[in-house]
């Protein structure tokens, strides 16, 4: 005769006795890591890490690093996307400054991947900043 443990409902529990101790085990990087993974879905987002070079992809994370970096001469503005899976950096063409595009800001952005030096970069892409958590 086996017993059978009721079904987890997601309650103020929710992972129980084994979920405590693998938060309370995990990294603080490990845990934002998960949460930022688990809010792909809310933002109707591809995880950076499933992106495929040459196709459109919408993406959402936080914004770890924003830089000038002049590319061929003229100005462009660099962001490093982090969503708890890989990151892509995205990059405006021609711009200096982006009101709102700052480093922690969450940040959804659209556009055609490529790699470039071995990382996954969205030129000028259609970008919407969004509200933390």
């Amino acid at each position: 005769m086996t017993t059978q443990e009721p079904p987890n409902k997601g309650g103020p529990h929710r992972g129980g006795l084994r979920g405590f101790f693998r938060r309370l085990t995990s990294s603080q990087a490990e845990l934002e890591a998960a949460e930022l993974r688990s809010d792909l879905d809310r933002h109707g987002a591809t995880p950076i890490a499933s992106c495929g070079e040459r196709q459109r992809f919408c993406v959402a994370g936080t914004l770890r690093t924003v830089t000038l970096r002049p590319r061929g001469g003229a100005p462009a503005l660099e962001a490093e996307l982090y969503d708890g899976s890989d990151v892509i950096d995205l990059v405006w063409l021609g711009r200096r400054k982006i009101a709102g595009i700052e480093p922690g800001r969450v940040v959804r952005a659209e556009g055609l991947v490529s790699l470039q030096d071995g990382r996954k970069v969205m030129f000028n892409p259609r970008y919407e900043l969004r509200p933390a958590g």
